[in-house]
């Protein structure tokens, strides 16, 4: 699929909040420009640390309905990686199907696209009466590095960076 710009996700959003009759303003800016400048998955609080560190004006609630702005215009989704935090997802806009490979030691997310899954789905649904339209799957699974080699460094990342861990 083709790739979509942070300026294409900008037009999206503007005309989206002009028809809500909502202004553009430079916090809301450059929210959305360090949301769509990577593909990582973050909660609010990772991308409010983000935020803080760009010497951005934007305020925590700024951020909250800029988030809801986003999931509203279907340019971001709110996923199911597990934990007690929403995590968005900031890949769907480019690649609406894809699923999500969780580790349950180090909360590493792998997105994985599978040709044999998309013939699954239409097979599945269309044999229920359904016509697909996207798909998500998420897979919890323990890392090979831990378990090969007795340490990870995405674990380790992970606790020094104060990363949620998933719950086993």
């Amino acid at each position: 699929m083709e790739n979509v710009s942070i300026a294409d996700i900008q037009d999206k959003l503007n005309g989206f909040i002009k028809r809500k009759g909502l202004r553009r303003t430079p916090q809301r800016d450059a929210i959305v420009e360090l949301i769509f400048s990577t593909d990582e998955h973050f909660t609010a609080d990772e991308l409010y640390d983000r935020i803080r560190r760009t010497n951005s004006t934007a305020s925590r609630a700024t951020l909250y309905r800029t988030l809801s702005l986003l999931v509203e215009a279907d340019l971001l989704h709110e996923i199911d990686l597990g934990g007690d935090q929403k995590t968005y997802d900031p890949n769907f806009v480019d690649s609406p199907s894809h699923n999500h490979l969780i580790c349950i030691d180090c909360g590493k997310v792998v997105e994985f696209a599978d040709d044999n899954i998309e013939i699954l789905n239409d097979c599945i649904t269309r044999r229920l009466g359904f016509r697909p339209a996207k798909q998500s799957i998420r897979i919890e699974a323990c890392c090979e590095t831990l378990r090969s080699k007795g340490i990870c460094q995405d674990l380790i990342k992970s606790r020094l960076s104060s990363k949620r861990i998933n719950k086993k």
